[in-house]
């Protein structure tokens, strides 16, 4: 039975018909999953491959995806109902299969994964524009993109070998040799001086070159599919090697961006401090915390889930040198405060509540003891500063700073808090 790819437009003679989903559940318990059994079919009638959709359901179900283009497979896992599936297409269908314009279903896709923009054209009315790419799924058409014919699922490629065999056959049917003679024979040059021109394949160094990039570009891009479908103990591990690669090849002081950018295609970015704090801080985290400020800072700077990560791993660098940091908690506290990288709501959350996350409850106790004073300064700190805040933000109106990236302005304005009497 086939619906209107539109579903809001209730015409029965409506020209794009596409079939409804056909869902069928396997397993049980822990594997249990659901196969879209004419997710091919549906994905031809909508002109994207089928992996998009497939991949549409995980991101808004918070699932596991699976693709066996060769027998047809798409997979989503867990249980999940054939009209849920459907209603949640009709969100994929407006997000990225209609025009904003006509509402019309011809659509395509214009992937520029240097710029990191997809776009869209219209056959229908001409429209051009641009896709929100703030949706998860738009990651992965950036690393996925369509191919200019679907080549990617086994019914497509059997349909046009079954074409190409039928063509053959026709174009065979004279007798004998002379027949098979035709069929072979190369097609006459109008001009023989540009033959080797047209078919000959460039073996300049600067085209060898070319050709290895493109072919570790596709295999890149095949690799960053690969783990973003891995679970987040995998990715976590990914990105904890990385990092660990970069300090041990004495890269990590520039690496920065680079370690930002590699979280953030992992997905594990509020979870960059806890890593790094295991990998860059010891006994010496007092200077290191100067050291690598901006390391931190790309992933601290207004992202409280990333603060609060990083406390998790102050208190798991405690653990490990116990001796020389219990006594100095409240004083590397205000270090990370100074640097911008922990807020006081955060702050004041965290000592709200003793948790055996990280550390034992006992040592966790001992952390929270320690850091009282710190969090007693403040607290006051802050009731006296609400005072006079009027007065400061007038004088902050007189002073301009310009800049193109957010954390320089950080780093610049980036002057460090009253120093405790406490210590």
């Amino acid at each position: 039975m086939s619906v209107n790819v539109n579903r809001s437009v209730s015409d029965q003679f409506y020209r794009y018909k596409m079939p409804r989903l056909i869902a069928k559940v396997e397993g049980k318990g822990n594997g249990i999953k659901t196969v879209i059994v004419n997710m091919v079919d549906v994905a031809k009638a909508l002109n994207r491959p089928p992996t998009y959709p497939t991949k549409f359901f995980g991101c808004e179900l918070g699932a596991q995806t699976q693709f066996d283009t060769k027998n047809d497979r798409y997979i989503v896992n867990g249980s999940h109902e054939a009209n849920k599936l459907q209603d949640m297409l009709d969100g994929f269908i407006r997000k990225f299969v209609l025009c904003t314009e006509c509402d019309n279903p011809e659509t395509e896709l214009h992937v520029n994964p240097k710029k990191q923009t997809i776009g869209t054209s219209c056959k229908a009315c001409g429209n051009r524009g641009m896709l929100d790419t703030r949706h998860k799924l738009c990651t992965f058409i950036l690393k996925n993109p369509p191919e200019s014919n679907d080549s990617g699922s086994a019914s497509a490629k059997k349909e046009k070998e079954k074409k190409n065999r039928k063509k053959d056959k026709e174009n065979g049917s004279g007798s004998g040799e002379a027949g098979n003679q035709k069929n072979f024979d190369a097609p006459e040059a109008v001009d023989g001086d540009d033959d080797d021109e047209d078919w000959a394949e460039e073996t300049t160094e600067e085209a060898q070159r070319r050709r290895m990039e493109e072919i570790s570009d596709h295999a890149k891009n095949l690799t960053l599919s690969e783990d973003l479908e891995k679970p987040l103990e995998e990715r976590v591990n990914l990105f904890y090697n990385f990092v660990k690669q970069k300090k041990e090849s004495g890269t990590i002081d520039a690496a920065d961006k680079e370690i930002l950018a590699e979280a953030e295609r992992l997905d594990v970015k509020a979870m960059g401090p806890l890593i790094l704090s295991e990998l860059l801080f010891n006994e010496n985290i007092r200077d290191q915390i100067k050291k690598y400020k901006r390391h931190f800072l790309r992933f601290c700077h207004n992202n409280k889930k990333a603060q609060k990560y990083l406390l998790g791993g102050f208190e798991c660098v405690v653990k490990l040198h116990q001796v020389q940091l219990l006594p100095r908690v409240p004083i590397i506290l205000k270090d990370l405060y100074d640097a911008d990288l922990l807020e006081e709501d955060v702050i004041f959350a965290w000592a709200e509540k003793v948790s055996k996350k990280y550390v034992s409850k006992e040592l966790a106790k001992e952390i929270h003891a320690k850091a009282a004073p710190f969090v007693k300064w403040l607290k006051e700190a802050e009731e006296e500063s609400e005072g006079s805040e009027e007065e400061e933000e007038e004088d902050d109106e007189n002073v301009e700073v310009t800049g193109t990236d957010p954390l320089d302005l950080v780093l610049l304005n980036n002057t460090p808090h009253t120093v405790l009497s406490i210590f």
